[in-house]
């Protein structure tokens, strides 16, 4: 029975583990929009700047953008063929974890014992990376990325968060390149 419980526990924090990491993904585009004509970007200034964060962290995420859209073949450029623009949504979710004191006692059977209830807050963000069409001025693809943020101090975990929710989301980007 204590390799049961044992076992139990584990999957827990597994499941819990895993949850707090992963970065949920969705993308929308414009059928219509040629994205194999596209090979320049810029940001969207007016875009970035309403974006709802602090300086530095839309430094950081306009990096790892950067990074991405050269990674996938585009030009930073000053006539590009696409604009690229961010906004940002953040939440506090509250976890319940109620534990009511079902077990197996000693005695031939089960029992109702103590339970107890585990509380926590985390903030949940959503990283939304717009593609503008920069002659058309026509969105042509959106992608979100939702996940748990760093909110510590510690700067180093912040990035390689940041780093993961713009790759996450540019996998996305173009529609179709995962099929490749």
């Amino acid at each position: 029975m204590r390799t049961v419980k044992l076992l139990s526990l584990v999957a827990f924090i597994v499941l819990f583990a895993t949850s707090c990491s992963s970065i949920r993904v969705a993308a929308d585009y414009d059928k219509q929009a040629n994205f194999d004509a596209y090979k320049t970007f810029a940001f969207y200034k007016p875009g970035v700047d309403k974006a709802e964060i602090s300086d530095l962290d839309k430094k950081r995420i306009l990096r790892a953008v950067e990074r991405e859209m050269i990674a996938k073949g585009y030009a930073l450029s000053e006539s590009p063929d696409v604009l690229v623009s961010i906004f940002t949504k953040e939440r506090d979710r509250v976890n319940v974890y109620n534990n009511a004191g079902w077990g197996w006692g000693p005695y031939w059977g089960p029992y109702w014992g103590m339970g107890y209830s585990n509380v926590s807050t985390t903030t949940e963000g959503s990283l939304y990376i717009d593609i503008i069409d920069a002659e058309e001025k026509e969105l042509i693809w959106q992608g979100k990325g939702t996940g748990n943020l760093i909110t510590s101090g510690d700067i180093d975990k912040k990035v390689i968060r940041i780093n993961e929710f713009v790759t996450e989301i540019m996998s996305q980007y173009p529609p179709g390149a995962m099929k490749n």
